[in-house]
């Protein structure tokens, strides 16, 4: 088909583009006027029209803060920092990272894999998980170490509802889990420490696989919450490109709108907000999974916070129990202060990553040493 042709065939659709465009940008009105007038009713009232709906409806508000600005807390004009004026260079903004981050300690984990490969007769995946630590003090240093772990053809064995892949994955994932928690039990200051999970707390991902591999991860997320209820250890899961929807299904329910799929919370948000300012505390009541959470299943909160200039929120999950304490606040301060240093990510997350990472190019002294473990062990099956 010629460029012509396909040019021919969008101007005849055009009207049925230009109608979805006109009818999706109608509805995102809608819900966003329905934000703002749901940001208007105090407390009580909120309470008093979401009792008689049956859960799940998507986020229960928790926070009625007093100078929340259509559902919005502005970081510079309202929380930890009144009427503090917008920095005017990067250097102020430096100064109040040092003065936030100095002597808390983040800890972040993330990890990397090489699954098997049809070049190798004997199926084996090769996982590697990194972490940094970061006391952000002048007299103790920063640490950074990575942990192997090989799948053999027995942890890889058949099982049809379980992918090759999938279960590297699985394993991953509860290699991070372990090393967090592992750090959280350690952990010599829990009320000057914040420990980071990439992704959310909530692995409604996991939905669309078997519930053995469900469970897999239910049973990992459940040891990290626990860890971090019983510790005390703050714990946020940072998910960058969020399309949860609970304050849209919220809204949804609560003023009774057109069901959709094409509308996410960061979007709905995104107008309202400006760098540092973050949505109030709700509790995540969205069903699915989140039912098999046991004690868990109504212990998880979420806000959205604005780390860029431009774009959509990011949505940061934490346990109930860290907004019982009064000192949510402080904790986020230490998330923005993470972003700053990150440039728009936190820069203990990112420095996990690198740390974590197996694949590179050909000359990477990590790919060929993860390529002759592969490959020693292949040997000493076959011997």
């Amino acid at each position: 088909m010629s460029s012509g042709q396909i040019k021919a065939l969008l101007e005849q659709k055009r009207s049925a583009f230009s109608y979805f465009n006109r009818a999706s940008s109608d509805l995102l009105k809608t819900y966003q006027q329905a934000w703002v007038d749901f940001a208007r009713l105090d407390y009580p009232q909120r309470q008093d029209l979401l009792a008689p709906l049956t859960s799940p409806v998507g986020a229960q508000p928790l926070e009625m803060a007093a100078d929340a600005d259509q559902g919005i807390i502005s970081f510079f004009f309202s929380e930890s920092a009144p009427a503090r004026e917008r920095w005017s260079n990067r250097q102020e903004s430096a100064q109040w990272v040092q003065e936030i981050l100095a002597d808390i300690t983040t800890f972040a984990v993330d990890g990397s894999q090489i699954s098997p490969g049809k070049d190798l007769s004997i199926p084996l995946a090769l996982i590697q998980i990194g972490w940094f630590e970061n006391p952000h003090s002048k007299t103790r240093p920063y640490q950074k170490d990575v942990r192997l772990d090989l799948m053999t053809p027995t942890d890889l064995g058949p099982n049809p509802a379980q992918p090759v892949e999938r279960r590297v994955n699985i394993r991953r994932f509860e290699l991070e889990v372990e090393r967090l928690v592992e750090y959280i039990n350690g952990c010599s200051e829990p009320q000057r420490s914040l420990v980071f999970f990439d992704g959310a707390l909530v692995v409604t991902f996991a939905e669309a696989f078997d519930q053995d591999s469900q469970q897999a991860y239910i049973k990992a997320m459940l040891k990290l919450l626990e860890a971090s209820e019983r510790r005390r250890v703050p714990l946020v899961g940072y998910v960058d490109t969020s399309y949860a929807r609970d304050l849209v299904s919220l809204l949804q329910n609560f003023y009774g709108l057109e069901p959709t799929e094409g509308i996410h919370d960061a979007q709905l948000l995104a107008p309202l907000m400006h760098w540092g300012d973050r949505t109030t505390i709700f509790r995540c009541d969205r069903g699915g999974i989140l039912d098999q959470y046991d004690h868990h299943r109504d212990r998880i909160t979420f806000t959205y916070l604005k780390t860029t200039r431009d774009g959509y929120p990011v949505r940061l999950e934490m346990p109930l129990w860290m907004g019982e304490g009064g000192h949510i606040s402080r904790y986020l301060n230490w998330v923005r202060g993470e972003v700053i240093i990150g440039g728009g990510y936190p820069y203990g997350i990112e420095t996990a990553d690198q740390t974590a990472v197996l694949q590179g190019d050909r000359k990477s002294t990590r790919l060929n040493s993860s390529h002759l473990v592969i490959s020693y062990a292949v040997f000493c099956l076959k011997k």
